[in-house]
């Protein structure tokens, strides 16, 4: 039992939450990804997007507006846009440029599929649709949410954020990072979009006192960071079968990670404190219904893909 009185939820509760959401999800995802584009452009892009995939970082964004009471519709656009840059990321991530893979979410990347000219204009694409999303004609949405929901999205995607991260991922091939320089990049390169997931889905509802919004960032950085922390020990421990991309890549690439860091015990020892940091945060923030956020953080930590 929590302080607020929130019991751990097991997985056939967390199925039971989820299942709809990602049903809503993919539904709309598969009326608004590629539809009037070109049709290379639009068949790269939903490539890119629908089939695959987590979903996390939607899920994020539909627990927290279920814990600050928010706006359903909004909530809808934010899950997908923030699912639209993780795809963008991944498509541009994985060109030759970059980390050069050829396997996601069990298939062929989009350079291989589609070119790497196509692979690049499709990963634009969608970056520009997910701010698209969020400024619906009508009034559904007030201007001020709409505008809130975009500032959020940059910041986490832009320079600042995931961008910022990859920056300093590739200038730390080879190099011997310490803890605080691998956290600040995983801070920025994974854990920002992470956590602009629950801070959009927030900002889905009414304004939130400051104790609380603060709480749900922590809670936010800490998810972020254990993500990380959690894939680096896949990246040792599992296959390219189980997890729908090429396993030992960190290693082959000689990027510094957890494990090589840590070790994978100090790796694993270091999720679990991140997993008590977040779930305190979500103590602190006195929100009434925070089950599916304590449920999402289980899963992260607990999950073998």
């Amino acid at each position: 039992m929590t302080v607020d009185g929130t019991l751990h939820w097991d997985a056939a509760r967390l199925a039971a939450w989820s299942e709809p959401k990602l049903s809503r999800v993919e539904a709309a995802l598969s009326e608004w990804v590629g539809v009037d584009a070109p049709v290379q452009l639009g068949d790269a892009m939903r490539y890119a997007v629908l089939d695959g995939g987590k979903r996390l970082r939607p899920m994020l964004v539909f627990a927290a507006s279920e814990a600050v009471g928010g706006q359903a519709e909004a909530a809808l656009r934010a899950a997908c846009s923030v699912e639209l840059i993780h795809a963008y990321s991944l498509v541009h991530d994985d060109l030759p440029c970059m980390d050069n893979d050829v396997l996601r979410r069990g298939k062929p990347t989009v350079h291989v599929k589609f070119g790497e000219a196509g692979a690049l204009l499709a990963g634009d694409a969608l970056q520009a649709l997910a701010f698209e999303l969020l400024t619906p004609d009508g009034e559904a949405i007030s201007p001020a949410v709409q505008a809130n929901l975009c500032r959020l999205l940059a910041r986490a995607a832009g320079s600042q954020g995931m961008a910022g991260g990859q920056a300093i991922d590739l200038a730390s091939v080879g190099l011997a990072l310490d803890e605080a320089q691998l956290r600040e990049m995983h801070r920025l390169k994974t854990g920002a979009l992470l956590q602009g997931s629950v801070e959009m889905g927030a900002a889905c509802g009414e304004a939130l006192a400051p104790g609380a919004l603060g709480a749900l960032r922590e809670y936010g950085a800490a998810m972020g960071l254990a993500f990380q922390v959690v894939d680096d020990i896949l990246d040792v421990i599992a296959d390219s079968e189980t997890l729908g991309k090429t396993a030992g890549k960190d290693a082959a690439s000689d990027k510094p990670t957890y494990v090589s860091l840590l070790g994978l015990d100090g790796a694993r020892a270091q999720a679990r404190e991140l997993l008590a940091q977040a779930l305190a945060a979500l103590d602190r923030s006195t929100l009434a219904d925070t089950g599916a956020l304590r449920a999402l953080a289980h899963m992260v930590v607990d999950r073998d893909r």
